[in-house]
């Protein structure tokens, strides 16, 4: 399949929660578009102008989690907010979730556009994917922003489930003892996810969210229905375990990187900062880690002014 794009621009009037119509609700003449890239079909929103910079999401979101940041970006900078292959408006194959082929399908996206560099922005698994593309096309990356995630390596093996005495498993938005990931495993599993979520993601959306966030309300009513709805049938939530399940060989790919030579800056949580502070500096070799004080995980939603600084910053020509 050949690297084409289309764009469309979403109609002012709209008011449902297509992807054209929240793409049309940003100020910064943001548009809806496609990439038909890497043997798959890539959505993605661009709007603004200057330097371009990818911003890539993670589970269980979509583009829509940086819509708060994409507005000011957008005033310096080329913003172009792409679902993962598998995830909202992107196709979702039976097969292709490794963060290095989930790379290329990135890489393939920015040619098509144009664009022969670009910054990244990633988030969770897109953080993942932003490392594994400036690791595998070093000539195309101008800079990474790494936000509370780092690349997939062997301490994954190594993570506690089981919680000891005096420490929940839900966590609470005052607190900031260990979360205990145990949808890194459920995601692992076959068939069974989609059995159990299709039509009710809904729960999965409050229960992540309620348990992490710093100011709940950070992540709206209508934010959680629209990825409540992203996730919701089968094929979408097959596809977002796929990102999970290919964990092992993502540790495998990463033993051939070494340290990267791109700079890197990491946006840490409060409970992630201190394993991302000893780790990047072993995956980077030009890498600052900045804590941003009262944020989750879910940094751009719980801090999107301190992230919107933060990046201005570092994309800086």
């Amino acid at each position: 399949m050949s690297s084409q794009v289309r764009t469309e621009r979403g109609s002012q009037n709209m008011v449902d929660t297509s992807d054209a119509a929240l793409a049309a609700s940003l100020s910064g003449d943001f548009r809806n578009g496609y990439g038909e890239v890497n043997g798959t079909r890539i959505h993605y929103v661009e709007g603004g102008k200057g330097t371009p910079v990818l911003l890539l999401p993670g589970w269980p979101q979509t583009w829509w989690q940086f819509h708060k940041i994409m507005p000011e970006l957008a005033k310096r900078h080329r913003v172009i907010a792409v679902d993962l292959r598998g995830m909202g408006g992107s196709a979702k194959p039976a097969l292709g979730y490794d963060k290095k082929n989930m790379a290329k399908d990135i890489h393939e996206l920015t040619q098509a556009l144009g664009y022969k560099q670009v910054n990244i922005a990633g988030h969770d698994i897109g953080a993942m994917v932003a490392y594994s593309f400036a690791a595998n096309y070093p000539d195309a990356t101008v800079k990474i922003c790494l936000i509370d995630v780092a690349h997939p390596e062997e301490s994954l093996y190594t993570m506690s489930l089981l919680p000891p005495p005096g420490h929940a498993v839900r966590g609470t938005g005052e607190s900031i003892h260990p979360v205990y990931l145990w949808w890194f495993a459920f995601n692992q599993l076959p068939d069974l996810p989609q059995q159990l979520l299709a039509g009710k993601f809904r729960l999965l959306i409050d229960w992540l969210f309620d348990s992490q966030l710093r100011n709940p309300a950070a992540i709206s009513e209508r934010d959680r229905a629209i990825y409540a709805a992203a996730y919701s049938q089968p094929d979408a939530i097959r596809a977002g375990n796929g990102w999970y399940q290919t964990f092992g060989q993502d540790i495998i790919d990463a033993k051939h990187y070494g340290q990267i030579a791109t700079p890197v800056l990491a946006l840490a949580g409060e409970r992630n900062y201190p394993y991302l502070r000893e780790l990047l500096p072993t995956q980077a070799s030009d890498v600052r880690v900045a804590k941003v004080n009262s944020s989750s995980h879910y940094v751009p939603e719980d801090q999107p002014e301190a992230v919107v600084r933060e990046l201005l910053g570092f994309f800086k020509s």
